[in-house]
């Protein structure tokens, strides 16, 4: 067996990870024939097949996800060991946007690993629903996201999110007829989901609280005013989830994607804390999920 070039391995991994070639080529500011030539080398080196390329997308064979988990650590390993000898060249601004409810859950975690790390880069945080975020990162006015994605094209997909129905246990607010429900603003997905999910079970409900804020749906929860659905990451555990027992049915999980503006590429502090949360979040699991 040959030795695993980086540049293969990144080619690889970039690929997986924005789910198709010529998605990956302007990640990795090659030619989609490039990145296409860099991956056949990569599997006459391993001796097997990695990738099955489809129309829109590529999928993993069995060899391919067995490397995958080597390539990313490998690749982590390189970053950290071109630092160590040269330190840390990369600095600028990174204008970067999360939802509240996926900010303390999964942004900290990776913030406190790249500070350390890239004490040049300066984040400038904003926190805004992904309806807000999505067309902020299309303009350049953001240079990446973390959102809940709203087409299967929108950015690279990280993981899944599960959607739950909370309720407070003191008010059984579920017996009601028609339901009163604390929603997001009208574009929310997780609204969409909400009313879906309603409409399915053929469950009369009405709109008692509509709010773009995860703190104000909490406060309507609480207070008895309402239920709602929350990502399953910012549900309170003092709050009761609902399900099949209270009279009500499932919801779509949200898809957590990376969105990154097409202004910022060629900047390598954008380049950092897109691969570091890439590679973080890729491996998150939510419970449940």
């Amino acid at each position: 067996m040959q030795d695993l070039q980086i540049d293969w391995l990144k080619s690889f991994v970039a690929t997986v990870d924005a789910g198709s070639l010529s998605s990956a080529a302007p990640e990795l500011h090659r030619s989609q024939s490039a990145v296409s030539m860099q991956l056949k080398k990569l599997e006459a080196a391993a001796g097997c097949r990695l990738l099955v390329r489809g129309a829109r997308q590529v999928e993993l064979t069995l060899e391919g996800q067995t490397l995958l988990g080597y390539a990313r650590r490998m690749l982590e390993l390189h970053a950290e060991a071109q630092t160590a000898l040269h330190g840390d060249a990369v600095s600028g601004l990174v204008r970067l946007g999360v939802p509240d409810d996926y900010a303390s859950r999964y942004l900290t975690p990776v913030l406190k690993r790249f500070a350390p790390r890239h004490g040049g880069v300066e984040i400038q945080l904003d926190c805004e629903q992904s309806t807000s975020l999505i067309p902020r990162v299309a303009r350049g006015d953001l240079d990446l996201a973390l959102v809940s994605r709203d087409n299967p094209r929108r950015g690279t997909l990280l993981f899944h999110e599960p959607m739950v129905w909370v309720g407070a246990a003191q008010f059984e607010i579920w017996n009601r007829d028609p339901l009163p429900i604390a929603v997001y603003e009208a574009a929310s997905l997780g609204r969409r989901s909400a009313i879906r999910s309603l409409a399915l079970q053929g469950r009369p409900y009405k709109v008692v609280y509509n709010s773009s804020s995860l703190a104000g749906q909490i406060a309507a929860v609480e207070s008895g005013l309402a239920v709602a659905a929350l990502t399953q990451c910012s549900a309170p555990a003092h709050l009761q989830i609902l399900g099949t027992a209270h009279g009500l049915g499932p919801l779509e999980p949200m898809q957590v994607a990376l969105y990154r503006s097409a202004a910022s590429r060629g900047s390598k502090a954008v380049d950092s804390l897109h691969r570091m949360l890439s590679q973080t979040l890729r491996q998150v699991r939510p419970a449940g999920g």
